[in-house]
């Protein structure tokens, strides 16, 4: 069993996140501590003028309180949302707060992940721990 898990969770339609939160919660077994993790992107420049005025904090206040939520159905759980480009600030994440398992959910390779490569291949081949991939 892992006694310090990171569940980053994604709130795009082809993610598992539910599998990834059931999967840490075997994991993590009686004694385990999980944390749900959201990263919030930053809005590109260009597109920061088309985007309504409250959006970025409302949209915070929402995922907030969605992973409270989910967090709250785990024991041992809580919740985080910072700031900064998913892959790393995973990893950074991970490393600054001893995580020892982290149990990311991925959508189907396709070729698109050739060229652009995604968030959960950037964390298997950067993470200082295990990683367990959830598709």
């Amino acid at each position: 069993m892992y006694k310090n898990i990171l569940v980053p969770v994604s709130f795009e339609e082809d993610r598992d996140s539910a599998g990834a939160i059931n999967v840490a919660r075997l994991l993590a077994g009686d004694s385990g501590k999980v944390t749900l993790l959201h990263v919030m992107e930053q809005i590109p420049g260009y597109a920061i003028s088309y985007v309504p005025d409250n959006y970025l904090v409302e949209s915070r206040q929402a995922i907030e309180t969605e992973l409270r939520d989910m967090a709250a159905s785990l024991p041992n759980a809580e919740s985080q949302v910072i700031d900064g480009h998913s892959g790393r600030t995973i990893l950074d994440f991970a490393e600054q707060s001893g995580i020892d398992c982290i149990v990311i959910a991925s959508h189907r390779p396709g070729m698109q992940d050739l060229l652009l490569g995604s968030t959960a291949s950037q964390v298997v081949r950067h993470a200082a721990c295990a990683v367990h991939v959830i598709r």
